[in-house]
């Protein structure tokens, strides 16, 4: 049966996130959705501020989607899987919404770690609804706001006619340092063309490089049902307020950056995966993404992605006949020693 794709739909609180979800499910698309919203504590809002459509919309209240996804949001999603394969018209796609206070890496993890629901979907994107009014404030005070912009395949930047031109140019410069990745669409009220943010495919390996030809051209150089590591950035201390009180508030630390790294030289192929596996090892909880176009001597392009602590590859399309070869990688996280970085990298070269 096809892989059904998952779009994750992210962005800071009153970003418009909501906005957007409506204007995918009123559009005149022929298309049905299945929309799981997360809900920031027990008593359910969003969900009534969706507009009525015969999409399957799934409430999940529990305002903490980084700490159960391995839970709450893989039995929704396999309950959706069995639902679509039942009979009838199944989904032509997911949406889920997170909390605007999620980080949505480990989001992202749920659809490669999760055995049926990689056999069953398709991570297609994940879209990250910034307010242009307000951004620059949440960047300075968040780390959830600068973790959503980094794990973007494209970002809609909403509400542009709240601040100048000036004003909107920095913010976009802003956003690139976070992110050199994703393209960013600017909008008012959401009005982004669909195409643009669905069926991107910014999680398929085979269409990486076609999505970002130059992407370097922005850039300086077990399922449980309650699971918290190190990618969770949550206090989840209990005392008298419980675990989401006023002690369980986020911790937010530096910035995010990203590091662009380009070599002329062929890479040794087994020396690259062994120093790639070795760096997301170490430094896996730092790095929040990871994309790179690898020439390893041979007639094919490498093409590889991480999110955290995954890792994966695969020989792609073949180098034209008059393309320059070339070996280029962006990471961004926390936390990144761009000279330690590149050395690793540069050791990678295959001998001559």
């Amino acid at each position: 049966m096809e892989r059904i794709p998952v779009t994750v739909l992210t962005g800071y609180l009153g970003a418009g996130k909501t906005t957007l979800l409506n204007r995918i499910l009123r559009e005149d698309h022929g298309r049905r959705y299945a929309v799981v919203v997360n809900e920031f504590g027990e008593i359910g809002i969003d969900g009534d501020l969706i507009v009525g459509t015969d999409e399957e919309l799934f409430e999940m209240n529990n305002g903490c989607i980084c700490c159960t996804v391995r839970g709450d949001l893989i039995r929704t999603l396999q309950g959706l899987l069995q639902k679509s394969r039942a009979g009838g018209r199944p989904f032509d796609a997911i949406i889920v919404e997170t909390t605007g206070l999620a980080d949505p890496g480990p989001v992202a993890q749920t659809f490669f770690v999760d055995p049926v629901l990689h056999a069953g979907t398709v991570l297609d994107s994940i879209t990250t609804v910034v307010d242009a009014a307000h951004i620059g404030l949440r960047l300075d005070d968040s780390r959830e706001a600068a973790e959503q912009i980094a794990f973007a395949d494209q970002i809609v930047l909403n509400k542009t006619e709240l601040v100048d031109a000036a004003m909107l140019d920095g913010i976009e410069a802003r956003l690139r340092r976070i992110n050199p990745l994703a393209p960013i669409h600017r909008t008012q009220r959401a009005g982004v063309a669909l195409e643009l943010v669905l069926g991107r495919g910014g999680f398929d390996l085979s269409r990486i490089e076609s999505l970002e030809p130059d992407f370097l051209a922005h850039s300086g150089q077990g399922a449980l049902p309650h699971v918290h590591d190190e990618h969770c950035g949550h206090d989840h201390g209990h005392d008298e307020h419980g675990p989401h009180g006023p002690a369980a508030d986020h911790v937010h630390d530096e910035a995010i950056a990203s590091v662009s790294l380009s070599s002329q030289r062929a890479m040794d192929a087994d020396a690259l995966s062994r120093w790639l596996e070795a760096l997301v090892a170490a430094q896996g909880a730092q790095i929040l993404r990871l994309k790179g176009i690898f020439d390893v001597g041979g007639p094919r392009k490498l093409v590889v992605q991480g999110v955290h602590m995954l890792l994966e590859g695969e020989l792609q399309r073949a180098w034209g006949p008059q393309e320059p070869r070339s070996s280029r990688l962006v990471l961004i996280g926390r936390q990144l020693d761009a000279a330690s970085l590149q050395a690793g990298f540069d050791a990678c070269a295959a001998r001559a």
